[in-house]
């Protein structure tokens, strides 16, 4: 018996005239929606550096979180019209996966804190004078 033909649905068919096929409807994005993640980026770059570079806050610190701030804005923007994240990509994968990831690197920066932190504190203490005197 030979095997029957296969029939080419109309999406198999643009897919296979394409070249490619995902497996499943990805969501890519628009001009449009690339054009407003490209300003809010340049925004979002063009905010710190002013500040950083004019000096207006007296508070280095207070520049700093502003900075550090505007920079996890920017990583979202970046992931929503870039990435196209949302909770419906990839039926919830996607999101289940960076926030696995943001809590393994959290783990890992609390760590690594809180070893540095009882290290220096329990740390034989060395003066000026010791540290001038060692070979």
């Amino acid at each position: 018996m030979s095997p029957q033909p296969h029939s080419l649905t109309h999406e198999d068919a643009s897919q296979a005239h394409h070249g490619h096929s995902h497996g499943h409807v990805a969501g890519h994005g628009s001009l449009k929606s690339y054009l407003i993640g490209f300003a809010l980026s340049v925004i979002l770059t063009a905010i710190p550096f002013g500040l950083v570079m004019s000096g207006v806050l007296d508070s280095k610190m207070m520049t700093a979180v502003l900075v550090m701030g505007l920079g996890a804005i920017q990583i979202v923007v970046h992931m929503v019209f870039f990435l196209h994240m949302n909770p419906r990509s990839e039926g919830g994968w996607t999101m289940m996966a960076l926030i696995f990831t943001l809590i393994i690197v959290g783990i890992a920066l609390a760590g690594s804190l809180w070893v540095m932190h009882h290290l220096n504190v329990n740390m034989m203490p060395m003066t000026h004078e010791m540290m001038k005197n060692m070979p």
